[in-house]
């Protein structure tokens, strides 16, 4: 099997260069960047599988960065911080990143989150090159289509694709309402996470037999959503 890839972006050279030997000591393959521009560069020729960006780079910051990359990619993303301020948190992830790290950090932590990471995106593409069947539905993500029992095209706009698609994708796994949000890019309804309640309530409308009592998509209280349909 290829060995995963990890992009290091980190103005910081010791930080750097430690962290991007312990990861090859560990398995991966690692390349590093001292800025945007120079990771920008690596991005189209190497077939990256996770980001770990610095926030507080020169230029171009790790919050733009997620940005961008999260319009195009559905790449792992984890963000780095000597800050330990929950509005850079709460920011990064509406952006779409999808962990938070402070340093100075616990390598083995970091490995942690890192290997659970790689292991979520890594089942979101292997679902995204098939066809799933949920009730009597069937969802064709690669084509973007949902078809209900009849065989009838179920309308779903961008947004309320990209959430199915993540929620079908990490199904069983309780979701907050930032790390859907970070998975909406073209965001119509604007970065308030609570845009996560609209979107889901029309997701039912259109697959839920009673919307007040869903059966695919069940709210965790305090929590976020878990998409609960067995998938075939």
């Amino acid at each position: 099997m290829r060995k995963y890839q990890i992009l290091i972006v980190e103005d910081e050279p010791v930080t750097r260069t430690t962290l991007a030997s312990y990861l090859q000591a560990q398995g991966y393959t690692v390349f590093e960047a001292a800025s945007a521009p120079e990771a920008e560069d690596l991005l189209p020729s190497e077939e990256i599988d996770l980001l770990i960006v610095d926030i507080n780079l020169e230029g171009k910051d790790g919050l733009e960065i997620t940005r961008e990359q999260r319009a195009r990619s559905d790449l792992g993303i984890i963000l780095l911080t000597g800050r330990s301020d929950d509005v850079d948190r709460i920011v990064g992830l509406e952006l779409g990143a999808d962990d938070y790290v402070c340093k100075p950090f616990n390598r083995r932590e970091l490995l942690a989150r890192i290997k659970n990471l790689l292991r979520r995106t890594s089942d979101i593409r292997r679902l995204s090159r098939r066809v799933v069947r949920f009730g009597d539905f069937t969802f064709d993500s690669a084509s973007r289509r949902l078809q209900d029992g009849d065989g009838e095209t179920v309308p779903l706009t961008r947004a309320e694709f990209e959430l199915l698609n993540t929620l079908i994708g990490r199904a069983r796994e309780v979701l907050s309402r930032d790390m859907l949000m970070g998975s909406v890019t073209h965001r119509q309804f604007g970065t308030n996470p609570r845009t996560v309640d609209v979107l889901i309530r029309r997701l039912r409308a259109k697959i839920e037999e009673d919307p007040a009592a869903p059966r695919f998509i069940t709210t965790v209280h305090g929590e976020g959503y878990v998409f609960t349909a067995p998938l075939e």
